[in-house]
């Protein structure tokens, strides 16, 4: 299974490419896709949608899963988390691919063990479970790889509750 994790910014947009090899974990893809701040911000949608596109091409992820931001005290990243998630969720089902959010709590508990993680100790974890040579940075890269190693960690879970509800 393939999963593209993805932690939504407008600046700063994490992504994880995952691929579970049976009870392993291995990475595939980790970076980050950056806008220039002074951009027009539907340009900058733009390049993010185009990257979007690109990793989904070359990736086939069978899911993209998003981390799902519930509040921000600053209403303008908040507008672009949302709208840049939003391109990640249409991306994902253009493609056919299953689209799952997870809160940020879920994330980190999943991968972690404890949902106050930190920055650091979810980049400590990631490169564990991931068997990283180094500390995979910048965090908004840690992040995504961390979103797609919790879809991995549900996905049990995910598909028994489908199973019941064909019942």
């Amino acid at each position: 299974m393939f999963v593209l994790g993805i932690d939504p910014g407008l600046s700063r947009c994490g992504y994880g490419v995952v691929e579970q090899v049976g009870r392993k974990a291995e990475a595939v893809a980790i970076g980050v896709i950056r806008t220039p701040a002074k951009a027009v911000t539907a340009q900058r949608l733009a390049a993010i949608h185009r990257e979007f596109q690109e990793l989904i091409e070359e990736h086939r992820p069978d899911v993209v899963a998003i981390e799902r931001v519930f509040f921000q005290t600053n209403a303008r990243t908040a507008m672009g988390v949302a709208q840049v998630s939003g391109l990640a969720m249409a991306a994902g089902a253009t493609a056919g691919a299953e689209v799952v959010e997870y809160t940020p709590n879920q994330v980190k508990e999943a991968v972690a063990g404890w949902g106050n993680a930190t920055k650091e100790q979810m980049q400590r974890m990631v490169q564990s479970l991931l068997s990283l040579p180094d500390l995979p940075s910048p965090p908004d890269a840690a992040d995504a790889a961390a979103v797609a190693l919790c879809h991995l960690a549900h996905a049990p879970t995910r598909r028994l509750e489908k199973v019941s509800k064909v019942r």
